[in-house]
């Protein structure tokens, strides 16, 4: 309501505007309840962190019946505790979560609850529920906005107040049963993320000392909240029922082993050096502590925040204690890359790229420093690995940047046009992406393959999903 007017004063069309606009705020809350989540940031990528978490979800998977689904982990630049499901192809995980779960098991149990949301096809049942709620919600809503606009109408102050009564009635009553089908949904997950942990020898003790830990630090905001509009079942209730759940598994006492737990003190430790401030690593890992996740930690902030020469000489320590730790390599290759080094980088990165053949995302750096070099030879072999890192990294930006670089400095130049406007279309530039496609398909013969491939980008509209290249 507008400050200074009362209800009966106000022009017809304002009234009647209004009360679309409650019907379309409306809508909007209930379309966006799926996702449970807003306001996604950018997204992390790293070839170390990625390895792990594919090794934690695939025995959860298989036992979910979601190992051909190709169900993959997303890093989402988030500092805070969360993690979620928006379809039935990906699980999103805050780096927050990744960093506070002190142990594999922890954040292992998280990704079998998200798992179970999948498995139980959640989603789809809740964009169901929707629907069927949306016919009701809208007659319910047209009619109370009619009521409301003849009341104005006629200048009747009651006739408004019953319009905006059967108004808000309808969103209170549907929204109830919507969450309570949500909540409904989390204890499902729950039951079922403890089911896949037990069968795969796993302990569900991390998924509830993990839940218990969320409870206890949302109970005080819990107190006095209405239950029923809630999307997660009550704290005190969930953590009661997990409990007796998980505590009932044999594989309760089960503990993750000491190589698994090093592989995580590592990505926290990676996490913090790339995520936090230098000062806020410095108290995290301090000179005193010698661990090798410790110096990780230090040695990413040094070459991010200090000396690229001190940061070197920091991993090379790290290298020597594990030689065979290809993310140890990659680290040096980056810095040095970095640094404004790239010839010096191509050897620790080929290095790394040896020691994990299907590090997509190292092959694709290892490219970006032979790129930065001089010599034709070096072109052969950067196109050599972006072609195999295609496979698996087809929706990557960064990979069609690097091709279209490498045929250039091949006098290839109409793939280097196609290559970038593949990229571009992956960013969203969509403006540079059909001149480079128009440019590209005046390079290739009519109706080529890459004729094709650029007539696809250039005719691309925005509200399609890019095309990327096969």
């Amino acid at each position: 309501m507008t400050e200074g007017h009362s209800p009966n004063s106000l022009p017809r069309r304002t009234l009647a505007t209004r009360a679309l606009a409650v019907l379309l705020a409306f809508t909007m809350v209930i379309a966006s309840l799926p996702a449970r989540a807003q306001g996604i940031g950018p997204i992390i990528r790293d070839a170390e962190i990625e390895q792990l978490l594919r090794e934690y979800t695939q025995p959860v998977l298989r036992a979910a019946g979601l190992a051909q689904q190709n169900v993959r982990v997303v890093i989402i630049n988030d500092r805070s505790f969360n993690a979620f499901v928006a379809d039935g192809r990906r699980i999103f995980v805050n780096a927050g979560a990744l960093m506070d779960a002190k142990t594999p098991n922890e954040i292992i149990g998280v990704l079998a609850h998200e798992a179970g949301h999948i498995a139980g096809g959640h989603l789809a049942k809740m964009r169901q529920q929707i629907e069927n709620a949306s016919t009701t919600a809208l007659l319910a809503l047209l009619l109370g906005a009619g009521a409301l606009v003849a009341g104005a109408a006629s200048g009747s102050a009651s006739g408004a107040n019953i319009g905006a009564a059967a108004i808000s009635a309808p969103q209170s009553i549907i929204m109830r049963s919507l969450l309570s089908y949500q909540r409904a949904h989390e204890e499902a997950a729950d039951r079922a993320g403890v089911k896949y942990l037990t069968a795969t020898g796993q302990s569900p003790k991390g998924m509830y000392d993990t839940f218990k830990r969320l409870a206890d630090q949302t109970m005080y905001q819990a107190q006095g909240a209405d239950p029923y509009m809630q999307s997660h079942p009550m704290p005190q209730e969930r953590v009661a029922a997990l409990e007796e759940l998980a505590k009932s598994s044999p594989t309760w006492d089960k503990t993750d082993s000491a190589a698994l737990q090093a592989r995580h003190d590592l990505m926290r430790a990676k996490l913090a050096g790339f995520l936090e401030r230098p000062d806020t690593v410095a108290r995290r890992y301090p000179p005193s502590d010698t661990s090798v996740a410790a110096r990780y930690a230090r040695a990413i902030a040094s070459y991010r925040f200090g000396s690229p020469k001190v940061a070197v000489a920091q991993i090379d320590a790290l290298i020597a204690q594990q030689p065979g730790n290809p993310y140890f390599h990659e680290l040096k290759g980056q810095a040095l890359l970095e640094a404004g080094q790239p010839a010096a980088a191509i050897e620790p990165l080929r290095r790394a790229v040896k020691l994990a053949p299907n590090g997509a995302l190292i092959q694709i750096m290892l490219a970006q420093a032979l790129n930065g070099t001089e010599g034709t030879k070096q072109a052969d072999e950067a196109l050599a690995l972006l072609r195999s890192a295609m496979s698996r990294e087809s929706e990557t930006s960064e990979l069609y940047t690097q091709l279209g670089m490498a045929y250039s400095r091949k006098g290839d130049l109409a793939q280097a046009d196609l290559a970038s406007a593949q990229a571009a279309s992956l960013r969203g530039d969509t403006t540079t992406a059909r001149q480079l496609a128009q440019r590209a398909k005046t390079q290739f013969p009519v109706g080529s393959p890459g004729w094709v491939k650029a007539d696809d980008i250039f005719s691309f509209r925005p509200g399609e999903a890019p095309r990327p290249a096969k």
